[in-house]
């Protein structure tokens, strides 16, 4: 049984709730049915730390306001936009910035290298049994390669390191743009003289006021004729009706993770508009998240057991 001067803690997995550190106490909040018997654990009012579950419909982020003892809020995201307005004064919030560095660089990846070689295409031909290749389709053409390509990285932090670590070995070249420059890295505001010589740009920011809407009618304007967008940060960034009007017509093509609105209604024009390819938002859900935010979470509350400062606060309490 733990003392009764145990600290309490609220995990969204079994495996981090038998391993707290030594006088922390934890209960698991899964956030999936609240309604249920057991849903939201009777030691709210007792929880000190607060790992939210890992998408927000299953976050519960409201439930903060219920904890009167709480003092740190821990996502599992590296954006944390949707969560700031929840936390209550005095509160320490901390991300989960490098968590989904390798599952988000590995599905831009894939964005690029399927919207490049046209592999949408071919699976549509494949549920017809049609062996279509391009240069069947026309004999002047063939499927776009990566290698040789300029690859603009817009938002150069972790995610974006990890990004260019997998274009190794492609034979591209990259271009880094970041918020503030640095050695290596321009700032966005040099953006603009950077993105007529990309031939694919993988946005990776986060979403800030500076950031929404920052790809607009005059940035696709200033990307080359044939050039690929790839989004996997947030919808926002992208004003969406004139990303559709450049696709539509050709001149750009896209791939896109996320989208603006999101989840993107059944009948929106952007799923039927061409050269888009879409996922829905799986850059940090794949096989590789679980076990680095299990390493998170342990490393967080061994911290906080110890009384040492955390990693990863966007905000102080």
């Amino acid at each position: 049984m733990p003392q009764t001067s145990s600290r309490r803690v609220w995990v969204p997995f079994g495996q981090s709730a038998k391993e707290v550190p030594e006088g922390l106490v934890a209960d698991v909040f899964t956030g999936t049915d609240v309604d249920a018997p057991g849903g939201v654990p009777d030691s709210i009012d007792e929880v000190e730390f607060f790992v939210l579950p890992y998408m927000f419909v299953n976050a519960h982020p409201e439930f903060m306001a219920r904890m009167p003892k709480l003092k740190v809020a821990q996502t599992l995201t590296a954006g944390y936009e949707n969560v700031l307005p929840y936390v209550p004064e005095g509160v320490t919030l901390c991300n989960a910035r490098g968590l989904h560095d390798a599952s988000t660089a590995e599905l831009a990846l894939t964005l690029t290298l399927s919207a490049l070689r046209g592999i949408p295409r071919y699976v549509r031909a494949a549920e017809h049994g049609d062996w279509v290749p391009t240069y069947q389709v026309d004999p002047n053409s063939v499927d776009d390669a990566l290698a040789d390509k300029t690859v603009l990285i817009l938002g150069y932090g972790s995610i974006g390191a990890a990004i260019e670590r997998r274009l190794a070995g492609f034979e591209v070249e990259v271009l880094r743009v970041a918020r503030t420059a640095r050695e290596g890295v321009h700032a966005f505001s040099e953006a603009d003289t950077l993105l007529p010589r990309a031939d694919v740009v993988i946005v990776m920011v986060p979403a800030t006021d500076e950031t929404r809407g920052m790809v607009d009618e005059r940035f696709l304007a200033r990307m080359k004729d044939g050039a690929l967008l790839v989004n996997v940060a947030r919808g926002v960034v992208v004003r969406t009706e004139a990303l559709m009007a450049e696709c539509a017509s050709g001149r750009l093509r896209a791939a896109l993770d996320v989208t603006d609105p999101e989840p993107l209604p059944q009948d929106h024009p952007l799923w039927t508009t061409p050269n888009v390819l879409i996922t829905p938002h799986v850059g940090g859900a794949s096989t590789a998240f679980l076990p680095r935010a299990l390493k998170l979470i342990d490393a967080q509350l061994r911290r906080f057991a110890a009384g040492e400062d955390l990693v990863n606060v966007v905000q102080a309490g």
